[in-house]
């Protein structure tokens, strides 16, 4: 078996059969598809029943609601293919997702994970924001692009990703935490040593609707996000062995520094461009001009919020001579 698709669902009977369908008609790999119930309450299960019935490679299974972490872990203890994908059961998968993705990873032993690029639809429910959001991800394809922007946001679609089934086993595979399950993960794979990175192809498309738990779910909201993030920096933070700076003294950047402080990191000073706020102290640490940091003396978290200033900041800090990804990072 070459591919196990772990498909959770709950009250997808509108869509299930389209998602099935999609997965049964990809070209090249033997899979199986683990269809898990969790909880539903409409025709759901019926549907994915009769396509089993057709078809030995739907598995069915029911987790009685126990959430998305519980159903794939469900789903990953029985799966038997070298690999392991997700798919969600109101998104289309393209025909040749899984061929691409396969081949990926067997060239490249160092990646924990391939997504693709995905398009959102359909089209009129999709806000400004998530077409920015998906925009952004989709121009992360490399591992060294995804290593860059690990700690901005979640840099993959959950439901187009793809793993080694050893290596979601070496890390003990999804697991609850108080930040979205997937963010988690790809941290945790970052953290072991693991790459990231795209097929650069939109092979999947990703369904947005009303009650998505993107929208709803506490453990999206951005305080939660942060907390990972400063979860998964502090240990790095601490092994550099210099002083912090935390770039942005606005909102963004103090409530990253207050997270961080909460995992025994403290920032020692803050960089700010408003000359207003140069001089004064922000969490008790200075605000200061970038013309303070050194090289090679300083740790710089960038964390500022306003939209293009991200890349700016860079800019600077390359001109000044500090290496992304060992000088700095991006948090925000």
């Amino acid at each position: 078996m070459d591919v196990s698709v772990l498909l959770p669902y709950r009250d997808a009977a509108g869509t299930i059969g389209e998602a099935l369908g999609s997965v049964l008609a990809q070209r090249g790999p033997k899979l199986e598809i683990l269809a898990i119930d969790d909880g539903s309450t409409d025709g759901g299960a019926a549907i994915v029943q009769r396509f089993a019935t057709q078809d030995r490679r739907v598995r069915p299974m029911a987790t009685r609601g126990v959430g998305i972490v519980g159903a794939l872990q469900a789903g990953l203890a029985r799966a038997c293919g070298r690999f392991v994908a997700r798919m969600d059961g109101d998104d289309v998968s393209l025909p040749d997702r899984f061929a691409l993705q396969v081949r990926r990873l067997e060239a490249d032993r160092r990646l924990g994970v391939v997504g693709t690029q995905v398009e959102a639809v359909p089209q009129a429910e999709v806000g400004e924001g998530l077409r920015r959001y998906v925009a952004w991800q989709n121009a992360l394809v490399s591992a060294e692009d995804h290593a860059r922007d690990l700690y901005v946001e979640s840099p993959l679609c959950h439901p187009s990703v793809m793993s080694p089934r050893r290596v979601l086993e070496e890390v003990g595979g999804w697991r609850e935490a108080p930040w979205p399950e997937d963010y988690d993960l790809w941290l945790r794979l970052h953290a072991r040593g693991y790459e990231l990175a795209k097929v650069p192809k939109v092979l999947l498309h990703w369904r947005h609707r009303e009650g998505r738990l993107t929208f709803g779910d506490p453990r999206y909201d951005i305080a939660r996000f942060i907390d990972a993030k400063a979860h998964y920096l502090a240990p790095w933070l601490a092994t550099r062995g210099r002083p912090v700076a935390v770039w942005g003294a606005g909102p963004t950047g103090k409530r990253v520094a207050r997270a961080l402080e909460r995992r025994g990191v403290r920032t020692a000073l803050f960089v700010d461009i408003d000359p207003k706020k140069l001089g004064r102290t922000a969490r008790g640490a200075p605000i200061e001009p970038a013309s303070t940091l050194r090289p090679a003396c300083h740790t710089i978290v960038v964390a500022v919020g306003a939209r293009g200033a991200r890349a700016l900041v860079r800019r600077q800090l390359d001109q000044m001579g500090f290496v992304d990804g060992c000088d700095y990072v991006c948090a925000a």
